[in-house]
């Protein structure tokens, strides 16, 4: 995905610069070691072009608490990094896109004694149509099992860590080059983790079906989808899920801030259910639509209005 960074601004510790303006030391850090946290958070338009953002201070939450587990202390307040995330789209003429808070240390020093080394945080937003072709979302997609298994820390793979997503990264490119749309991680046990950046569900007799989150993020749009099922009276479980219980389920899908709500057609060139989105899928896709979009009373507590 190409980004259009025409006229862009990027907010950086409190002050806006422009995009191509905004440049960190070569001896930064993060860029070293890999100790930051970010976020990924999206800004939808409704029907009359007025925008909100999706689940904001769960994100923001979850940045402040990625950071705590690595001993960062980011220098603003929750509350500051949620106006600055409006602020940043405001500035930006956007009222929809992908935002991506980032906290990362400077360059006063060198080596794995991070101390006494400034905490930035920078917060940049674009333009984000669609992650994956957009048919997909009602053909699926096709993924394959990948030779990458979880990392077994759970720290490493239940926070969004910079250093740790170069195992999705290995994963995606390895599926990638073997034609798939994405892959699928094993956890240490030889059971379903996530994809590379996804959750993953799966339909069996109308009931939904997700991995524990003890080996894999408990992603928001994950947790959205809890919610919007006990709303559907769907029944939603936690349990352990082997590659069979994929294969042989009636539908599957990602989730994640990115691909929302995405159909999984095939693992491994073996078609699961009809090959095609099912209708439970759809539904949850539907109704993820409507909310993201304020189409749903019951749940505007979940946008923040971009004002």
């Amino acid at each position: 995905m190409f980004l259009n960074t025409d006229s862009k601004f990027i907010w950086l510790n409190g002050n806006f610069s422009p995009w191509d303006e905004s440049k960190v030391h070569m001896l930064t850090h993060t860029l070293h070691y890999g100790m930051g946290v970010f976020e990924g958070v999206r800004a939808y338009s409704d029907s009359n072009g007025k925008g909100s953002i999706f689940r904001l201070q769960d994100h923001t939450k979850r940045l402040f608490d990625a950071a705590q587990k690595i001993d960062l202390k980011i220098p603003f307040s929750m509350d500051e990094i949620n106006q600055a995330q409006i602020e940043t789209l405001k500035k930006n003429s956007l009222s929809e896109g992908y935002i991506r808070p980032l906290v990362f240390l400077g360059n006063e020093s060198m080596g794995l004694r991070a101390r006494d080394l400034s905490v930035n945080v920078a917060i940049a937003c674009w333009e984000w149509p669609s992650y994956m072709d957009p048919e997909k979302k009602a053909q699926g997609i096709d993924i394959i099992k990948s030779p990458f298994n979880q990392y077994e820390n759970p720290l490493y793979s239940n926070n969004k860590i910079i250093g740790t997503y170069i195992n999705s990264i290995m994963a995606l490119h390895d599926a990638l080059r073997k034609g798939a749309d994405e892959a699928l991680l094993l956890d240490k046990h030889g059971n379903i983790s996530e994809g590379s950046g996804e959750n993953l569900f799966i339909v069996k007799n109308n009931c939904l079906l997700t991995p524990s989150a003890e080996y894999c993020l408990n992603g928001i749009t994950r947790q959205s989808i809890f919610e919007i099922s006990k709303s559907l009276e769907l029944e939603i479980n936690e349990v352990v899920l082997s590659l069979d219980d994929l294969k042989n389920a009636d539908e599957a899908f990602f989730t994640g801030t990115a691909v929302e709500v995405m159909p999984i057609r095939s693992i491994d060139a073996h078609v699961i259910g009809s090959g095609k989105r099912g209708p439970v899928t759809e539904i949850l896709q539907s109704k993820y639509s409507q909310i993201v979009r304020g189409e749903s009373r019951a749940f505007s507590h979940w946008l923040t209005n971009i004002i």
